[in-house]
């Protein structure tokens, strides 16, 4: 079972299947300032995928053209996921909150024109200046799983 937390461990989670997902690194402007690094590294899953345990907190952010729903564990503020008006149905993970998150490898690489100049990409990895379209993302998640 892949399981995941809080900082503080407040906040649980479980999802369904037993294995890890497929993760890619996102170097835009807002992920750098949201995870205060150079990417945030995330998982795009089906929502029902996903049971939570213990109270969450919610901040919503409008932005242009959609609406960002974030939850975090209102003790320690850590961001567990975020739903996102431009994907209903699926949600954001945030894949540093996975037990097992040493064990990730993002699959791809995308807004890498805001990319931090120290940060070297893996060859063969794909990677896309800004946010690829659903069928480039699919296409990456099909190569990943072999």
């Amino acid at each position: 079972m892949t399981t995941g937390t809080c900082r503080c461990g407040a906040v649980t989670y479980r999802l369904t299947g037993d294995a890890l997902p497929a993760t890619y690194a996102c170097h835009c402007l807002d992920c750098q300032t949201w995870s205060g690094s150079a990417f945030g590294e995330h998982a795009l899953i089906p929502e029902e995928s996903i049971a939570i345990e213990g109270e969450t907190a919610t901040y919503v952010h409008a932005g242009e053209g959609f609406t960002s729903e974030q939850v975090a564990c209102p003790t320690c503020f850590t961001r567990i996921f975020n739903r996102n008006s431009a994907v209903p149905g699926l949600i954001v993970l945030r894949a540093g909150t996975l037990d097992a998150s040493d064990r990730l490898a993002p699959i791809a690489h995308m807004w890498i024109k805001r990319k931090q100049d120290w940060i070297a990409l893996p060859e063969g990895v794909p990677s896309w200046p800004e946010t690829p379209t659903p069928e480039q993302y699919g296409e990456a998640i099909r190569r990943a799983q072999g």
